[in-house]
């Protein structure tokens, strides 16, 4: 099942206020939806790919019998949650190395919905309806319920204070909608993040031969790809040695954009086909859409990009 989504609000000053909302932390990590109905637990995706094998010590869940569950899986890293520190643990497939990475960085299960239980469809039901039997639910270990907040203002300025990532605003009211980018769940980020389609790759120019940088985009509503711009920060160790691996398996001749990229971009680039994708964070868009001091943060599979949007 895939989840509902949020619409992004600009700042404080674009979540809703009023008690016919609940506030959310919004948690830098990988969506997720916990199934046991089927008698196991299974672990999916944003994009329905199932990632149960990456993360061993949720396996507690499966106690939680004929049960869907929505929430974010978060790796702390010096109390805060790090999705670059999560990032290693997404591409896990093989069990001992998954397990090993359990042991020694945990990662924690933050609830925020309840979809299904002992039989029951809860979708159709309110928020409210929904935080009350997730409430009243046994959580396993590694598993936490996301609190809930009556101000949005106020958790605005704490998350901003802590270095979180940012609040969310819930319509009290509002049903659970699969799959749609619901008015009725409202995100405003600290931060901002994207992700991004890699579609060309430069080395360093100390001659190393080590990735030194890449170059990204996004598809607008013609399905044209337009450029995001270069980054070159938060590629080091394993993380750059693993993207470019990745990249060199879809090398191409010729630029896959869709329009012409600067010449100081393009010098030395070698394209790829636009299919892998990355996480970046970054400060603000310039007029012509290209990415402020970007920086990646580790590669995607959890997710699609993220489209093109005006400026």
């Amino acid at each position: 099942m895939e989840p509902m989504l949020a619409t992004p609000a600009t700042g404080p000053t674009g979540l809703p206020r009023g008690s016919a909302w609940a506030f959310e932390v919004k948690w830098d990590g990988v969506r997720a939806i916990a199934d046991t109905s089927s008698g196991v637990l299974q672990l999916w995706s944003r994009t329905e790919r199932e990632i149960t094998l990456a993360y061993p010590e949720l396996d507690g869940l499966a106690a939680v019998q004929d049960t869907i569950l929505d929430g974010e899986i978060v790796l702390m890293a010096d109390g805060i949650p790090s999705f670059t520190a999560l990032a290693e643990r997404m591409h896990v497939r093989d069990v001992r190395r998954a397990a090993a990475l359990a042991a020694r960085q945990p990662v924690t299960f933050m609830v925020f919905d309840v979809l299904r239980h002992a039989s029951d469809d809860l979708t159709r039901t309110t928020y409210d309806e929904r935080r009350v039997v997730l409430e009243q639910l046994a959580l396993p270990r590694n598993v936490q319920l996301s609190p809930i907040y009556p101000d949005g203002q106020e958790l605005w300025g704490v998350t901003e204070q802590l270095g979180l990532e940012g609040v969310v605003a819930k319509r009290r009211s509002s049903t659970y909608q699969p799959g749609r980018r619901s008015d009725d769940w409202v995100k405003a980020p600290h931060r901002r993040t994207r992700a991004a389609i890699v579609c060309g790759w430069r080395p360093e120019t100390t001659g190393s031969g080590r990735l030194g940088a890449v170059l990204f985009g996004a598809r607008d509503a013609a399905g044209a790809l337009r450029f995001l711009g270069r980054a070159g920060s938060g590629l080091t160790g394993q993380k750059a040695t693993s993207l470019r691996k990745l990249l060199e398996e879809h090398a191409r001749a010729d630029s896959p954009f869709d329009e012409p990229i600067p010449v100081e971009d393009a010098r030395g680039t070698r394209w790829v086909d636009p299919v892998v994708i990355v996480d970046t964070l970054y400060l603000a868009r310039n007029p012509t859409g290209r990415l402020r001091q970007p920086v990646v943060r580790g590669i995607r599979t959890d997710t699609d990009a993220d489209p093109w949007e005006q400026p």
